[in-house]
């Protein structure tokens, strides 16, 4: 057994199409309408470097499935690593991309002096507010995807 995706609902497809595979880099490799069967339509997008793959599903309205939406509803959010959290964060806002403010307590993980850090991060939020983390390591990205963060 092995996690193959994961899959968020999404108001507006060609939007969210436009935030995940346009700013963010994702590469769309599947795409499917259920809607003649009651359900959506869905979006397979997958990172070219990790492999990792996110689902995004819109619902048309009248289906079972296209209920009242709130932004999250269990999720927390998605996590992007970067190796210029500053400069992400800075393009996406000049591009209208909402970035969340959270208090510089959270923004900066401890390192081994208190002059270092082991992880620094940044929220934005995608077209429907779902929280969308990116953050940064002072070890760099390397050749290979690591195990853990």
């Amino acid at each position: 057994m092995y996690l193959s995706y994961a899959g968020i609902r999404v108001t507006n497809l060609e939007k969210s199409l436009k935030f995940y595979a346009g700013l963010l880099g994702l590469e769309e490799v599947a795409r499917g309408d259920n809607v003649n069967r009651g359900g959506g339509v869905y979006v397979l997008l997958r990172d070219k470097r990790s492999g990792q793959k996110l689902e995004l599903n819109w619902y048309p309205e009248g289906s079972s499935y296209g209920t009242p939406y709130t932004p999250g509803e269990g999720l927390d959010h998605i996590a992007f690593r970067v190796e210029d959290l500053t400069g992400v964060l800075k393009e996406l806002a000049a591009k209208g991309v909402e970035v969340v403010t959270i208090p510089a307590s959270l923004s900066q993980q401890p390192g081994a002096s208190p002059k270092d850090y082991a992880a620094r991060v940044g929220y934005v939020k995608d077209p429907d507010g779902n929280w969308v983390e990116f953050y940064s390591h002072t070890q760099p990205l390397g050749e290979s995807v690591p195990i853990a963060y």
